[in-house]
């Protein structure tokens, strides 16, 4: 059962960290010589938000369950989240009100759909895979699979049912020869994970994933005690392939849709038209294509 206390700390924990990085004259407060924590006070957020100091301090450690979406608004606004940051809010107070009495449970991959497959594999000049919110790869297109070939060739691959992009990551040495932008790379993908536990907190495989990776890491302990999150992914990927080198890609990921809400992303991977990342591109695909496909594409 997920532990009511550990979801009251990720509140707190997460509120906090949104209060200290507002510096008081950005909201229109005297800074003054006798301030003991960084950022806004609880009661000055209170006054942003509208609310009495009582009211947010309860709030802060924890006390949202009963609190209507009008006023977690009010208090998002005070503290400028994004929209990103707004949602998460929102949705833990939605899983504070029923987690207490939901049993932690083992979500299991789902497949995909052969129609999803048929396409990804129509995809030949573009490295396509689909990952559920535990950042678990789910399904990939041929070049999908040889371009992260380090990935799946690892033993944090061979060690579990499917290859993970976070134990990859912050686990195997290799991702930082593999990823040249691993910082980067390293922080979005603890926030990705965080605004997962945030939505869903009683899904034991990714406690455990988290668990795991907090024991492991100290990369990622440090990034996951920021409380940073993050829905989408997209951006420029800087590899270093061990077979074609380095490698410039354009990636976007798509939510697949499903009721009541995408539990999977297809990410796409694709080279810019005329370069030379392009040209490694099309040298790994066709080193991909299986010997049938060759001949029947020369005839």
């Amino acid at each position: 059962m997920t532990d009511p206390k550990n979801q009251r700390s990720n509140i707190k924990d997460f509120l906090t960290s949104r209060r200290a990085r507002i510096r008081p004259e950005e909201v229109g407060f005297a800074v003054g010589t006798r301030r003991r924590v960084p950022g806004l006070r609880r009661e000055e957020v209170a006054v942003l938000a509208g609310v009495s100091p009582e009211w947010y301090a309860r709030l802060e450690k924890g006390n949202i369950s009963g609190v209507s979406e009008e006023v977690l608004l009010a208090v998002a606004t005070a503290l400028r989240l994004n929209e990103e940051e707004r949602i998460y809010l929102l949705e833990l107070a939605q899983t504070a009100r029923g987690s207490a009495s939901k049993p932690a449970r083992r979500k299991k991959v789902d497949p995909i759909s052969p129609s999803v497959q048929w396409f990804m594999d129509s995809a030949t000049l573009s490295a396509t895979f689909v990952r559920n919110g535990r950042l678990d790869v789910v399904a990939s297109n041929s070049l999908g699979r040889a371009l992260h070939a380090p990935m799946l060739n690892s033993d944090t691959t061979k060690a579990n049912a499917h290859a993970n992009f976070a134990r990859f990551h912050f686990l195997d040495p290799a991702a930082k020869e593999f990823f040249l932008d691993w910082e980067a790379g390293a922080a979005a993908t603890a926030a990705l994970l965080r605004a997962e536990a945030g939505r869903e907190p009683n899904d034991k495989a990714l406690q455990d994933l988290i668990g795991e990776l907090s024991t492991l890491s100290d990369d990622f302990r440090t990034l996951w005690a920021t409380h940073n999150i993050r829905f989408t992914h997209e951006g420029i990927k800087r590899l270093q392939h061990p077979a074609v080198g380095r490698l410039d890609l354009a990636y976007r990921s798509f939510g697949i849709a499903q009721l009541p809400r995408a539990a999977h992303e297809m990410s796409i991977y694709v080279a810019e038209p005329g370069s030379v990342s392009e040209e490694s591109l099309k040298m790994l695909s066709s080193w991909t294509c299986a010997p049938e496909e060759k001949s029947a594409r020369s005839s």
